[in-house]
Order: structure tokens, then sequence, then C-alpha cells
């Protein structure tokens, strides 16, 4: 079949732009793929997943899956990246899905999509959105060892133990700025520049803190570094 690549008990139909699981896959393959790799194609459903029993491994990245996912029961499933599909919120369907029908899971990814709320998805995000997701996910997931490509740390642990129920991430409010400035628009004029330079007759220095969430060129977080491969 082509596009189909299989060594061992690793399966890899990649960049095929199939928007369901072919049967002939499951058919050929489900019963010894231990790692399924269906990155870059246009899925939408995991329908046909169910033929894969025995997976340990599987990767999502790069499809076109929403909220509305549903994955069959995976016992042994332990890693589980979904990077840069069209998951948004709510979070706690999944995660509680994926509690369910993935009881052994101590790896997940879900970079590059609206749920995982960093600056490089909206620049209305910073670093403390990033963190209070972290605490939401480790609350629902108490078992990953791994959260989009960073360990959990036992700091974390302990903090999503403790109030990981009360931390989840939501879209911010409009400012009573923002709304006078939509009530008033002839008089809010947009201008990129920040408010202390906006007169001509002002030469007083502006600054402010910026911060950043990197996670590498190549890291969607697919790669985890286990003890056994130390």
């Amino acid at each position: 079949m082509a596009g189909l690549v299989v060594s061992g008990t690793q399966v890899s139909y990649i960049g095929q732009d199939c928007r369901e699981i072919p049967e002939h896959l499951g058919r050929d393959c489900g019963h010894f793929a231990k790692r399924l790799d269906l990155s870059f194609n246009l899925l939408r459903s995991l329908e046909g997943l169910s033929a894969f029993r025995s997976l340990e491994e599987l990767i999502l990245d790069n499809n076109l899956l929403g909220d509305d996912l549903v994955l069959p029961g995976l016992p042994q499933l332990h890693t589980l990246t979904l990077n840069k599909n069209r998951i948004s919120f709510p979070l706690p369907y999944l995660l509680d899905h994926l509690a369910e029908v993935t009881p052994a899971l101590e790896y997940l990814s879900l970079l590059g999509n609206v749920a995982c709320p960093n600056e490089l998805v909206s620049l209305e995000k910073d670093e403390e959105d990033y963190k209070r997701y972290r605490c939401f996910v480790l609350h629902k997931l108490p078992n990953l060892k791994f959260l989009d490509a960073q360990k959990v740390t036992r700091q974390e642990r302990e903090e999503a133990l403790v109030r990981g129920a009360f931390m989840k991430v939501v879209k911010p409010k409009a400012s009573s700025g923002d709304l006078a400035a939509s009530a008033f628009p002839e008089e809010h004029h947009y201008t990129p520049l920040p408010s202390a330079s906006r007169e001509l007759t002002s030469h007083r220095g502006v600054l402010g803190k910026c911060r950043y969430v990197y996670y590498g060129k190549n890291s969607e977080g697919n790669r985890f570094i286990r003890d056994d491969q130390l």
C-alpha cells in the first residue's frame, strides 16, 4: 500500500491526505502494531482505530481533529501526541475521556491547539496561562510524566493535587478601557506604539516586559526522553 511504512511493530501512514483511517490499514496492521503514526493527514475522526487494540504509542500531529474526538479503549497506550489539531475549549471533556479510555497514559502533547494556551497560538496568552493549563491537565491526568514535551515536576504534581480543579484557562474579558474605545471609536485611534510615546513632544523611553515560551524548531512534543533511553 502506497505511503505505508512498517518496521517491526511500528506502523507509519504519514502525509496521505486521508480523511479517515483506511479500513485495510487496521485489517493488515492492527493486530501487531504497537506504535502508529498518522501525522500530516486530514483526519477529523478516529473511527477505525479500534482495530489497533495493542497500541502503546499514537501520533496524530497535524490533522483536523476537534473537541469531539473519540478514542476506543486503549489500555496499553502510554504516549499520545495531538499537536497542531483543532482542539479548543473546554478541555475537561477530552481529559475525562482520556482518563477513561487510556488509563496507562504517561506522555501527552497538545501543542499548537487553542486548548494549549501559549504565545505560539495566541498573543493574548502568556506564561501564567500555560502554567494554569498544566496544573488543570495534571489534576485530570495525575499519572502523566511528560506534558507537551516537558517533564512533569514534583512541585507541579503537588500543586495540581491542591489547586488543579480551579485552574481552568478562560478567555480574557474586555477591560473598561477596551469598552470605552469601542463606544467612542472616533476618539480612540489605534496605534501600535505605547501610550507614553504617542506625543511627538514626549522623549521618555517606555519599558515593559515581554515573555515568550519557546519549544524549539522541531519540538512538537512527539519526541520524549524516557529513562530507558538514557
